[in-house]
């Protein structure tokens, strides 16, 4: 059975060559503006509200084009980016501790596992210290310290202290200023809200993206809306696994139908694992609960020595304890990158010494902290995070250490974008978590809100003039050919759902494709278990489209409707990740491939045959995927075997 075909290989053609320091502010300045009479001509549509399409619609607003703001959520500001807990990563160099542009720049590439591009994580380094800047002027209330500084503290993977925080709410506080923003340009009439709805397709018409297909999730209603350029902010798909730390809300079908319209997507099995989540209770759970990174900076990570270890936490002994993390990583120790901290918890409980129910779990240990610092300086650091965990669990970390599992976090994957953030279809343009471009095979703690807020406020809103300058816009409308074709696919689909009428729920079906997801495309994959999962999701699909029970009807508010649609999507979406994981034969990052690890069962990376970035192109789904490659090439950072030794 033939999984994919290799085509051409695809070229960043907008990347801009010269010294790495001056590339974005020359690509910058050699753009072309489109003047501010000229604006209010243009219409965008943003798609999304989190950071980075809440920033976008914002500062597109504020330049003065036309926006129309589309999100499911029944107000901008619940946008998952609000659950964001750890900070925010910027090269300011307040601590004076050795920190810098270069430095962030490197950190994020060696962090990435030498798999994202020298230029895109250049520009996220420089932008970063006006991310601080615009976030202090519009208010968000970073922590600061006594004499009146802004507050750092560390994250994984860097040995400096760049990440700026709100107590254990950074992505609240930073969507709270963006929505303000939004709300702003609302109230000044150069941006339209529409809340609850979700788009259903793209429209694409003589090549260019010029609007989409949406549902009014409260009264069903299938309308069209069109504009001269389309900005999909609509976040990751992790919750193809089903249980993960994301809102159950979010879903991979605006990049999805994105991809089945023409858009490349890029380096899909690059999901994720965050390594301080509280470990499933039971099978009832419908998602996971993120602890804070942050937590590593005074937590200690550690298991018994012994296997199968009864014994409370507290009645273990020093002597009798392995803080594994500082043993085996002492350079960096607790604050080692995700994909190792996760790696490592797995490894351990595999051993038989993990903790808690069915040994899934590690301690993070505050004990250290708490005799050094007191507890009410703990508490000033990470009481709402205690409290938060102290409700799920009923246990005082106060008093006993967290228990804390690796889980799906985040997708490094999506769609794949050039140096301007603009797909391979002209026009449409993906921002944040939607696109793949900055954080390679894993992504640094405290940086998705950095590249959220980057691309919205900075990157996005200089790129998008050069492509609205140079190109001409015919007036397209509900009749045009291209967007009937797209509504009535999106009716089609619709009404196949419906008339199912079988027997399972959408959320069983959901729930298993997790569960295959997490056994052979998670932590751990490899060849047999990939081409497994290949034929399981093939064959749940099937059956999902003969069995699936879709109550109500599509006249109304219909969560179920809602469900079996994202939950189609992920189906199609799980086969390519597991095409994707099984042609990489590497490991690397997140992507932790069986045959291929180093005799102290680390990662080992191929850079003489994986060093691109796998961009997929859809083919109608009865002919196999084809690949195309974008070779990443490195003048700046040397390729290395990572180490945090």
């Amino acid at each position: 059975m033939t999984l994919f075909v290799e085509g051409d290989p695809v070229a960043d053609t907008k990347a801009p060559s010269g010294p790495i320091e001056t590339r974005w502010d020359r690509h910058r300045f050699e753009g072309k503006l489109v003047n501010p009479a000229n604006r209010r001509k243009r219409t965008i549509i943003v798609v999304g509200t989190g950071l980075a399409g809440g920033a976008a619609a914002a500062t597109l607003g504020e330049a003065g084009y036309h926006v129309k703001s589309y999100c499911y959520q029944d107000s901008p500001r619940r946008a998952h980016s609000i659950a964001a807990q750890g900070g925010i990563n910027a090269a300011k160099n307040y601590r004076n501790d050795g920190d810098s542009v270069q430095r962030l720049f490197y950190d994020t590439v060696k962090g990435g596992d030498f798999r994202s591009r020298e230029s895109n994580v250049h520009r996220l380094a420089q932008v970063s210290v006006e991310i601080i800047d615009q976030c202090v002027a519009q208010g968000v209330p970073f922590a600061r310290e006594y004499g009146g500084l802004l507050d750092n503290r560390s994250f994984g993977g860097a040995q400096v202290s760049r990440t700026f925080y709100a107590r254990g709410q950074t992505g609240q506080q930073l969507l709270l200023g963006a929505y303000q923003a939004l709300e702003r340009q609302v109230s000044a009439g150069t941006v339209e809200m529409h809340s609850r709805h979700e788009m259903l397709d793209l429209i694409v018409v003589d090549g260019k993206a010029r609007g989409i297909v949406v549902r009014d999730l409260v009264t069903g209603e299938i309308t069209t809306d069109f504009a001269d350029a389309v900005v999909l902010a609509s976040g990751g798909y992790g919750n193809v696994y089903f249980l993960s730390t994301n809102a159950k809300g979010c879903n991979v079908t605006a990049t999805w139908r994105a991809h089945r319209k023409g858009a490349l997507f890029a380096n899909p099995c690059f999901t994720q694992i965050h390594p301080t989540c509280i470990p499933q209770a039971g099978e009832h759970q419908s998602k996971l609960t993120l602890m804070s990174e942050s937590l590593r900076n005074d937590g200690r990570v550690w298991v018994p020595k012994q296997k199968g270890d009864p014994r409370p936490a507290a009645e273990i002994p020093e002597d009798e304890r392995d803080y594994y993390l500082e043993r085996i990583y002492p350079a960096f120790g607790n604050l080692v990158p995700r994909d190792i901290a996760s790696r490592a918890a797995k490894n351990v409980c595999d051993e038989g010494r993990g903790v808690g129910p069915g040994g899934l779990g590690v301690y993070l240990d505050f004990a250290d902290a708490i005799s050094r610092l007191g507890q009410a300086a703990v508490e000033a650091k990470y009481g709402n995070l205690f409290e938060m965990y102290e409700r799920i669990t009923g246990e005082d970390p106060n008093e006993v250490p967290m228990r804390i599992y690796p889980a799906v976090h985040y997708t490094m994957g999506g769609l794949w974008v050039d140096y301007d953030l603009q797909s391979t279809v002209p026009g449409l343009f993906v921002i944040g978590e939607a696109n793949f471009s900055d954080h390679g095979a894993n992504r640094l703690g405290a940086s998705a809100l950095m590249q959220g807020l980057a691309d919205g406020y900075f990157v996005l809103p200089n790129t998008i003039n050069n492509y609205l300058a140079t190109e001409t816009f015919a007036p397209v409308d509900a009749e045009h050919p291209a967007a009937v074709e797209a509504r009535a696919a999106v009716d089609d689909q619709i009404t196949r759902l419906l008339a199912v009428d079988g027997d399972r729920t959408v959320d069983s079906f959901h729930r298993e494709l997790g569960r295959i997801m997490w056994e052979y495309c998670g932590m751990e994959r490899s060849d047999e278990g990939l081409r497994k999962a290949i034929e399981l999701i093939g064959g749940l699909r099937e059956e999902f489209w003969r069995r699936v029970k879709v109550p109500g009807s599509a006249d109304s508010l219909n969560q179920a409707l809602e469900k079996a649609g994202r939950v189609a999507d992920f189906f199609e979406l799980a086969e390519l990740m597991c095409v994707d994981a099984l042609h990489r034969t590497e490991s690397c990052g997140g992507h932790f491939r069986a045959e291929s690890q180093t005799p102290e069962g680390e990662a080992l990376r191929d850079d003489e045959n994986f060093t691109y970035v796998a961009a997929w192109e859809w083919t109608g789904g009865d002919e196999p995927p084809v690949l195309h490659k974008e070779d990443l090439n490195f003048e700046y950072v040397h390729l290395s075997q990572r180490s945090y030794k």
